[in-house]
């Protein structure tokens, strides 16, 4: 079992390595990377100037917009124009 292997002929490397010297964050400082939690949601519903609707700014995942929120069912918040919108994809919630 003692075969002789090929001789393995290394090329040289005649340039200088700068591999990983810059590093590039994109994370604007003060935004949240984990989803709003319901605690954060009931609070919105239960402030006294929410009455049937509120006007809210959503950064989400794949981006922000601004909608009328009217409720919540499961996981999901409602709005005016009937839309389902995702509470894991949400990022932050503001009031406009």
């Amino acid at each position: 079992m003692n075969k002789k292997l090929p001789s393995v002929y290394p090329v040289p490397i005649e340039k200088k390595l700068n591999n990983n010297e810059e590093v590039f964050d994109s994370n604007e400082e003060g935004m949240r990377t984990s989803p709003l939690t319901i605690k954060e949601i009931n609070e919105l519903f239960n402030a006294k100037d929410h009455v049937y609707k509120t006007k809210v700014k959503l950064t989400t995942k794949n981006g922000v917009k601004i909608v009328e929120v009217v409720g919540l069912s499961y996981n999901n918040l409602l709005t005016l124009d009937g839309e389902k919108i995702n509470i894991d994809t949400i990022l932050d919630i503001k009031k406009v």
